[in-house]
């Protein structure tokens, strides 16, 4: 289900948790949405992906009537770490941004309100 991101997006976010001690990171909006909306309605989103999880991640391209699978053993060959959905993939996160940034976005947030509040007292006067 879109969106789709590409592996290095994660990977990205596994180096800075390992080298800035962080014990959780969210990669993606979908994440926070998924977060919050556990939080306000738990029982929705399973009921949700129950519904149309499955086939939301179907296409419909149609299976090569020979093409092995990696149910019994591994498939031959180095396939990477890109599949089919390559083209359609983002190679950044906004939200994982926010989050790796996020002690200088709370520091600009607090300039700014206070940027905001000595004007507004400022006006007052």
């Amino acid at each position: 289900m879109p969106p789709i991101y590409q592996p290095e997006v994660g990977a990205e976010a596994v180096l800075f948790a390992a080298h800035n001690d962080r014990r959780e990171m969210h990669v993606g909006y979908p994440t926070v949405e998924a977060i919050i909306g556990n939080r306000i309605a738990p029982g929705f989103a399973d009921w949700y992906l129950a519904r149309n999880g499955y086939e939301a991640q179907q296409t419909d391209e149609p299976v090569e009537p020979d093409r092995r699978d990696n149910l019994w053993e591994p498939v031959p060959g180095d396939h990477g770490a890109h599949g089919v959905f390559d083209d359609r993939a983002s190679e950044s996160s906004p939200q994982l941004w926010a989050s790796m940034n996020r002690n200088w976005l709370a520091i600009a947030f607090v300039g700014l309100a206070g940027f905001a509040l000595g004007a507004f007292y400022k006006r007052k006067q």
